[in-house]
């Protein structure tokens, strides 16, 4: 599965990568709600996959400071 791949590609990473793309990923969450609200953006369903890619990068974060 993609998403398997995903959080084994994030569990490989060190805490300052993974810092560095959770910036990353907020800003494309922002970015895109921006789009959205001026009728821009084209594919809305990339809102929640953003959303959620955040959420597993926080939950390895977690895992990682345990």
């Amino acid at each position: 599965m993609k998403t398997n791949k995903y959080v084994e590609d994030l569990r490989a990473k060190t805490s300052a990568e993974l810092a560095e793309e959770l910036v990353a990923a907020k800003k494309e969450l922002f970015n895109l709600r921006f789009q959205n609200a001026t009728n821009q953006l084209d594919n809305t369903a990339r809102i929640k996959e953003v959303r959620k890619n955040i959420a597993r990068i926080q939950t390895v974060i977690t895992a990682k400071a345990n």
